[in-house]
């Protein structure tokens, strides 16, 4: 049952004919949404591990699921700090009886909503030296596309926190809309590619990359080096 994940279907063939019309109105926009009662509590929480450790280069692990990227990537960085972050409270806590290694000490995971951790980062003005955006629900509908990170009011705030940014997928489309959606707001053009863990001598970091490999997907990831506030924002807030 493990190697039965679908392929992603979508009448769309290539990026949305409406996506630079939606990532232009964002990057001019004011972003007013009210942030979500937790969020300040979960942010707080979150920078404090942080300082606490040291205030080593910080790695965000955006919607980290069930924590394994976030195991992974601080044993892989030693000298960094990851927050894992998902919106999910089961998921983090959910038992970690698959996690077979010494548990690194440089990682914590929060919960909180991403929308809101994302401008809360860049107004208090800590900046990530990686960022990750693993297996992101796809919303493959032609109408859905608001709904996907890169065409989210946010994503102008995303973009401008800097750093090695690198978002995976098994849909191809998604990540070349990725690709095109940060070029567009920092003149960064990124390097879009077909990834292979077994190739890169790494093993997969998350369970549906695990799931993805093992159903015969294809997958594909987007990376780029982008400098901090590569835009100026309307606001963050």
């Amino acid at each position: 049952m493990f190697a039965n994940s679908r392929t992603v279907g979508s009448a769309q063939t290539g990026p949305h004919d409406k996506l630079a019309e939606l990532v232009n109105r964002h990057r001019d926009a004011v972003f007013r949404k009210p942030l979500a009662a937790y969020s300040a509590a979960a942010f707080e929480a979150a920078i404090a591990a942080w300082r606490d450790a040291g205030a080593a280069p910080l790695i965000i692990d955006a919607g980290c699921g069930v924590g394994e990227s976030t195991l992974r990537l601080a044993t892989q960085f030693p000298d960094h700090f990851v927050i894992g972050i998902d919106q999910s409270e089961s998921r983090i806590v959910r038992g970690k009886d698959w996690w077979d290694g010494v548990w690194p000490e440089n990682f914590v995971w929060v919960r909180a909503d991403l929308v809101d951790f994302w401008r809360q980062l860049f107004d208090a003005g800590i900046r990530p030296a990686r960022h990750y955006i693993l297996y992101p629900n796809p919303w493959p509908k032609i109408g859905q596309l608001a709904r996907r990170w890169h065409a989210h009011a946010v994503f102008p705030t995303v973009v401008a926190l800097g750093g090695v940014l690198e978002c995976r997928s098994n849909w191809d489309i998604y990540i070349g809309e990725f690709a095109l959606a940060v070029e567009w707001l920092s003149g960064v053009r990124p390097a879009v590619e077909a990834w292979s863990p077994e190739d890169a001598g790494v093993a997969p970091i998350t369970p549906f990359e695990r799931k993805y490999l093992a159903s015969g997907h294809g997958l594909h990831r987007c990376v780029v080096t982008l400098p901090p506030a590569a835009l100026p924002l309307a606001s963050s807030g």
